[in-house]
Formats: structure tokens, C-alpha cells, sequence
């Protein structure tokens, strides 16, 4: 038998079914928020738009320049990120792979083609392929033939690249590019026997050549696929002329013979042309080198006794800008954080104004202060004193550490305040209490236990000062420098200034060697951090 249901009930009933009405149709609103809605699809179709159009723009010069391996990788993650993209589900891979793309893009391959160009001779000189080396020094030996005869010249002009349309002497029309020999045209445009242009193309008139004189003056059309062949070019942009090249390239036997001196340079696998007596022939070409690099960096007395100069300042450098630093900011910390101090949020925020500043900022002002002749210190300080902060290789070093340390105790001061304030002052209550004196107390309960909470940041406080490039090269520049040295190097250079002299600055670049630092570099860092962090879990027995 049932119960009546009452007119209460029935409200109650129709309340509750209501409530449940309401939230599912918020759950579906909520889910078709999160599913994006077409908005969201939009946004998505134009966002993939664009990175699919560059992934094709990548693939095409790719497949150009015959690197066929990562134009099917692009093309690979391209169609799985659209796939994903474009299916339902996949959630966690549609928040990991943009992530996952820089991570390969900006790290792994940075790293990778880095170790890669370690173990090659990029450099000056030795910076394209054998081909283009070939063809640059045909190219670079030029000489106008004496009696070449002129070819009428029409400059021309497709999607702003320039190419020649010549008229030889027997009436023949021809045309071609810098990396393009001459081709017979039959649909030129033709005036009084001179091809004047060419369906497709733009001809240049007098202002047209003129404001790209430069240009067409440098330019080199081949006249047929041999380089041997030789080229024409213009003096003036109306008549062209055969330059043949001084050097004669054999392709058989694999020589560059000067027809001048009739010396023959041959490849014997070094990434250039030499002759018998060691003379090269450059611009060359990147090879394999191997393990080279490394072998020059630590058996090349003129490379490995900087080197090892260098190192050694590295770690001396790195270790006292973290000691410094330390001790001044723990120092600070203790005196601020002493309870009968008076205004002391006022002298923390003075503390921590050197490191509010950009740090480059900061090196290159204390770079003028220092400097001998009219620096702030030796003038106004120092009543006009003549000493060279910057130029002496010992004052130098003093410089760069004293403003390091101008520049880090802030960090450590802010660092050591945290920790000092988060030890449990039960602790040191019960160490006065069992008669422990001040230092006592500091010694071996404050110390121990800050040890826990800033042992990690002191060792990435290392491995930042073991490639702090920026405070070096602003205030000293590397220098004063040594002239001994086969690369350029100086007295306060530190590893990465040296990567970065041996690599960007000079007439000459080794980006092989450069690389090889970098890698020695890198395996110092990881091994000193694996080995200091391994060490720094005995403190963790202490909590």
C-alpha cells in the first residue's frame, strides 16, 4: 500500500527536480566551454594554419638544399600535432607538445648541432660545401679576356633576383642567373637585334641598374655548366664580358693548378686546396675533423696554455664570487635580522637595491668609474691617483670580483634572511639554556641548518658565476690581453668569453674549436653540480 504523497512532498520533489535540472545544463555548458565551441575551433584552424604554412616553407628548403632526414622529421611532427590537434581526447599531448617542440627546437637541438659542429672545421674559411668552395675561388681569380667580345646586355629582374639576357655576337639570345648557366631564349623580346626582354621578367632601365649597381657589378653569369668556361660580367650594364678564372679547376684529378705560377693544389682531406709546401688555397670547405678540436685545445702549447689559464681563472673566479657573496650576504642577514636593530625594513630595501638594477647596466657604470684616466674612483675618490683597475691583469681581477660582489650579496642577503627566519627559535632557546654561547649557537645549529635550505643555490650560484659572461665582457672586455696566445684571450677572461672571442670576434672565426670549449664547459658544470648536489643530501639527515 503506498502513502500518499503530499502537496509538501510534491513541492520538495519539484524543488529538487528543478536544482537537478539546473546543474545539468550547467555541466553541459561548462563542457561545451571546455570543448572551445567554434571559437575556439577557429582559433585553432588559423593558429595550425600558420604553423603548417611555415612547416611547408621549412620542408620546400629543406628538400631545396637536399637535407632530406629533417624535412621528414618536420613533416612527421607537423601531421601528428594537426591530428592530434584536430581528434577528440588526446588531452594530455595537446598540452605537451608545444612544450615538447621547444624543448627539441631551443635545447636538444642547440645542444646537439652544437657537439656536431665540435667535431667539424666551421670556421672562417672553411664555412660552405666543396662545390661552392670551387666555384668561389674561380670566381675570386676572374680576369677580363683581352679580347672578349661583347655581349648585349639586358639586366632583368624576377622576384627580385637579377639575371642576365645577353645577345652574343652571332645574334643568339641567352639567359642566366649567378647560380644559373646560360640558357638559349626563343620568346625574347627583340630591337634592332637586341633582346630587350622576356616574358616573365622585369627589365631594368637606367635608374633600375643604377640604384642596384653594386649588385650587378659583383655578378657572375657561367657560361655553361664547367666553371672552366668562364663567366660574363658588366662594367656598366648595357654590355657584358667573358672573365675567365686565373685557376683551373681538374675535376678528375681533383687539383686547383694556378695557371700563372703553375703551382698545382690538391685536396688532401683537410678542407682545402694545398700545395706541396703547405700553402692552402681559401675560402675551403667544411669537413669531419673528428676529435681534432679537443686534441688542439690540450696538446697546442699556444691554445692549451691560455686554455688552461683560462680554466683555472674559471674556477678561482666562480668559487670566490660565491664565497664573497655569501659571507657578506649572511653577514647582512644576521645584523638586519637581530631583533633590537631599529628601521630595518628601511635598510633591507637599501640593501637590495644593487640588485634591482640590470646587471650589464651595473658593469659597464663601475667600467667608467674604474677607468685610469678619468673614472669617478681614481679622480674625485682617490684625489687624481693614475692606477689601472682595468688595464693590470691582478687589479683587473680584483676589479671584476669586487663588483661581483657589489653586484651578488643582495641575492645572498635576501636568501640567508629567509633562512635565518624560518630556524625554529625553540632551537636556539634551548641551546642558551643548556649555556651554549652565541657562536655556539651559530656554529652548529643556525649554520648547519641554513646549509639545508641555500646548499642548492649556492652550487647554481657556481654554475651561474662559471659562465657569468656578461659582468666580464662589460667591464673588461676579457682583457688586459694576451699576446702569446694563437686565439684571443685575456687575463680575466673566463671560459664563455673565450668560446665567445674564439667564435664572433677577430678577422678569423673557429666555430669548430669554440664548440669544443663549449662541450668542456658543459662536462665540467654537470659533473661539479652532480657531485655537489650528491653531497648536499648529507644535509638533509639534519631536518
Amino acid at each position: 500500500m503506498t502513502t500518499p504523497t503530499t502537496t509538501r512532498e510534491r513541492a520538495a520533489n519539484s524543488a529538487e527536480d528543478r536544482k537537478r535540472a539546473s546543474r545539468s545544463k550547467r555541466a553541459m555548458q561548462l563542457a561545451e566551454a571546455a570543448s572551445g565551441g567554434w571559437k575556439i575551433l577557429l582559433l585553432k584552424v588559423v593558429a595550425l594554419g600558420i604553423i603548417d604554412a611555415l612547416a611547408v616553407y621549412s620542408i620546400l628548403v629543406l628538400i631545396q638544399s637536399e637535407q632530406w632526414v629533417p624535412a621528414l622529421v618536420v613533416l612527421a611532427v607537423t601531421g601528428y600535432a594537426n591530428w592530434i590537434y584536430f581528434t577528440r581526447g588526446h588531452l594530455p599531448a595537446k598540452y605537451l607538445i608545444p612544450g615538447l617542440i621547444f624543448l627539441f627546437v631551443f635545447q636538444i637541438f642547440a645542444a646537439a648541432y652544437t657537439g656536431y659542429i665540435a667535431f667539424t672545421n666551421y670556421g672562417t674559411g672553411h664555412n660552405s660545401d666543396k662545390d661552392s668552395a670551387v666555384s668561389s675561388l674561380l670566381l675570386s681569380a676572374q680576369e677580363r679576356v683581352p679580347d672578349s667580345p661583347a655581349y648585349q646586355l639586358t639586366v632583368v629582374e624576377q622576384l627580385g633576383e637579377f639575371s642576365f639576357l645577353v645577345t652574343d655576337p652571332d645574334g643568339d639570345v641567352e639567359l642566366g642567373g649567378e647560380e644559373r648557366p646560360l640558357q638559349p631564349v626563343d620568346n625574347a623580346e627583340m630591337d634592332g637585334g637586341k633582346a630587350v626582354g622576356v616574358p616573365g621578367y622585369n627589365s631594368l632601365d637606367f635608374a633600375g641598374i643604377v640604384a642596384n649597381q653594386q649588385v650587378i657589378a659583383d655578378m657572375a653569369v657561367p657560361l655553361s655548366d664547367d666553371p672552366n668556361d668562364g663567366s660574363l660580367r658588366t662594367p656598366d650594364g648595357s654590355s657584358a664580358y667573358v672573365y675567365l678564372s686565373k685557376l683551373v679547376y681538374d675535376e678528375q684529378a681533383d687539383t686547383m693548378t694556378d695557371t700563372r705560377t703553375g703551382i698545382v693544389y690538391a685536396d688532401i682531406g683537410t678542407g682545402a686546396f694545398t700545395a706541396e709546401d703547405g700553402s692552402e688555397l681559401l675560402p675551403g670547405w667544411q669537413i669531419w675533423v673528428g676529435f681534432d678540436n679537443f686534441v688542439r685545445a690540450f696538446t697546442e702549447q699556444s691554445i692549451r696554455a691560455p686554455f688552461f689559464g683560462v680554466l683555472i681563472w674559471t674556477f678561482v673566479f666562480a668559487f670566490l664570487s660565491v664565497a664573497t657573496t655569501f659571507v657578506m650576504g649572511l653577514f647582512l642577514a644576521i645584523v638586519f635580522n637581530d631583533p633590537r636593530m631599529k628601521s630595518k625594513k628601511y635598510y633591507r630595501v637599501i640593501m637590495i637595491l644593487p640588485y634591482a638594477f640590470p646587471g650589464f647596466l651595473s658593469a659597464l657604470v663601475w667600467a667608467g668609474m674604474m677607468n685610469q684616466e678619468f673614472g669617478f674612483i681614481n679622480v674625485v675618490l682617490l684625489g687624481g691617483a693614475d692606477i689601472p683597475w682595468l688595464t693590470n691583469e691582478w687589479l683587473a681581477k680584483f676589479s671584476i670580483i669586487f663588483v661581483n660582489l657589489w653586484l651578488g650579496f643582495p641575492y645572498m642577503f635576501l636568501i640567508c634572511t629567509g633562512a635565518l627566519q624560518a630556524i625554529p627559535e625553540d632551537l636556539q632557546e634551548a641551546a642558551r639554556v643548556d649555556g651554549a654561547s652565541a657562536w655556539q649557537v651559530f656554529r652548529n645549529i643556525k649554520l648547519p641548518l641554513l646549509f639545508v635550505a641555500v646548499a642548492p643555490l649556492l652550487i647554481a650560484s657556481f654554475a651561474y658565476n662559471f659562465n657569468n659572461f656578461s659582468l666580464i665582457y662589460m667591464l673588461t672586455g676579457g682583457g688586459p690581453r694576451d699576446a702569446s696566445a694563437s686565439v684571443n684571450v685575456g687575463a680575466t677572461d673566463i671560459l664563455i668569453t673565450l668560446v665567445y672571442k674564439v667564435a664572433f670576434v677577430g678577422s678569423t672565426a673557429d666555430y669548430g674549436l669554440a664548440s669544443a670549449f663549449s662541450i668542456i664547459i658543459f662536462i665540467l658544470v654537470g659533473t661539479i653540480s652532480v657531485i655537489a648536489f650528491r653531497r648536499t643530501k648529507a644535509l638533509e639527515e639534519l631536518n
